[in-house]
């Protein structure tokens, strides 16, 4: 049986990350309403701007059927601005709505604006054959954490990729490279 990812496809990173699965030989979907999510084994929310996926999650009533499939054991992979839109809360904005499905606590923008952005090589627990190259773009930040996240990857001694059960999220862009192996790493999570 082979499966379908899809990709929440309202704002974002959305070709990205349908091309990186193209190269994995997976079947990607762009996902834009809660009914879509039944025709997917599992969901990437790609980097983006986290305000404005929100609102437009919450005008198509996706934030409530994603929490829900979340919630049962479905997959779910957030990066960058998904990372924000998965976790429990916001430091610096703490007003954010977020789907509260991974015990963390996040910092947007945690290491600067747009032209702070860098590169940086990753050591990424599950992900073999050497460093990963991280893109970090307006990158948000694990701040705090709870006892049942698992921290798979640290920058300068802070948090910068976690999962919990059934959730991924990491403040780095895998898409932005031609590496496939974190995406392959959320692969195994399905």
């Amino acid at each position: 049986m082979s499966i379908k990812v899809g990709v929440l496809g309202l704002q974002g990173d959305i070709r990205e990350h349908v091309e990186i699965l193209k190269k994995l030989g997976i079947e990607a979907v762009v996902v834009k309403l809660p009914e879509h999510l039944e025709k997917v084994d599992a969901l990437i929310i790609p980097g983006g701007e986290s305000t404005t996926i929100w609102k437009l999650m919450k005008i198509t009533r996706m934030n409530e059927a994603l929490k829900e499939k979340i919630e049962k054991g479905f997959p779910v992979y957030g990066t960058c601005a998904g990372m924000i839109v998965l976790s429990s809360g916001v430091e610096n904005y703490p007003e954010q709505e977020t789907l509260k499905v991974i015990d963390i606590k996040v910092r947007r923008n945690a290491f600067g604006r747009q032209v702070e952005s860098f590169e940086a090589d990753l050591n990424i627990k599950g992900v073999s054959d050497g460093l990963f190259r991280g893109i970090f773009i307006r990158a948000p930040l694990i701040v705090d954490y709870g006892e049942n996240v698992e921290i798979l990857c640290e920058y300068e001694e802070n948090p910068v990729m976690a999962r919990q059960g059934n959730v991924l999220v990491s403040s780095f862009h895998p898409e932005l490279t031609e590496d496939t192996r974190v995406h392959e790493l959320f692969l195994k999570m399905i």
